[in-house]
């Protein structure tokens, strides 16, 4: 018997996938950081890895209310170069 895979719900565009296929953002005590692990402790949100969910996901500003925090556009910034960092390095 095979188990289930995971799923979350991407704040973005509010598809389910499996977790496996979407980044965790989670909420610390300085902002938020990609939790590439999935893994931190805290409260977390989950985005798909293509831009259009992050644009619309800032728009609605939907992680903000995921994480209860207030990002601005210096924090989205800090999160995709965070995020693009952690993958290239996973990758090698």
């Amino acid at each position: 018997m095979q188990l289930a895979e995971p799923e979350r719900t991407c704040v973005g565009c509010r598809q389910v996938k499996p977790k496996r296929e979407l980044v965790r953002v989670v909420a610390t005590e300085t902002g938020a950081e990609a939790d590439l692990s999935g893994r931190r402790p805290g409260r977390g949100a989950y985005l798909c890895r293509q831009d259009a969910c992050w644009r619309e996901a800032a728009r609605r500003r939907s992680l903000d209310r995921a994480l209860h925090l207030k990002l601005d556009s210096n924090d989205w910034s800090r999160l995709r170069a965070g995020i693009l960092t952690e993958l290239s390095s996973q990758a090698r």
